[in-house]
């Protein structure tokens, strides 16, 4: 009991050192992120999985798969949670509050058994891609895996699908 104390003591410390970055707290704007929802003609396809530490690939999979119109307000968030990564443990996944219309100009789609996923119809724009790639047991304390993303550019003149790949890298 004493054991599982400690690691749960442990988290929690570990947990409250996610770094908070310096700089302004921008407001959410939803015209800043209208262009999610304009018409286009881009494709943007990948592949989100983790590379554990004796190679092992594991996909994430039936993941719910976010893209996100990358404003000020998703650009300060991404940078206060990633830091100069982009993997982020999942105990490590802050708990704060976010604008409730963030959500509203998202799209998602999921991943396949394989980790694979794909957008279509979307509009010029910069985007971050994000998802998340965990395994182990689902009552265990500690699980491996995380939260990763990427950022992706598509300028309307795209004649193919604009690849992404997700895994922490």
């Amino acid at each position: 009991m004493k054991r599982i104390a400690c690691v749960l003591g442990l988290a929690a410390l570990l947990g409250s050192c996610v770094a908070q970055g310096p700089g302004t707290d921008p407001s959410f704007s939803a015209e800043e992120a209208a262009f999610i929802r304009k018409p286009g003609t881009g494709v943007i396809v990948g592949h989100a999985f983790r590379t554990r530490e004796k190679g092992q690939v594991v996909n994430a999979a039936g993941e719910v798969v976010r893209l996100i119109p990358a404003t000020a307000y998703a650009r300060e968030r991404f940078s206060r949670i990633f830091v100069r990564t982009k993997f982020l443990p999942h105990w490590r996944y802050p708990n704060d509050q976010i604008d409730s219309r963030y959500a509203e100009f998202t799209r998602t789609t999921k991943t396949t058994a394989r980790g694979r996923f794909s957008f279509d119809k979307v509009a010029p724009g910069t985007y971050f891609v994000s998802t998340q790639v965990i395994w182990g047991e689902e009552d265990a304390i500690f699980r491996e895996g995380g939260s990763v993303y990427d950022e992706v550019t598509l300028t309307g003149k795209e004649t193919e699908p604009v690849e992404v790949i997700l895994s922490g890298h």
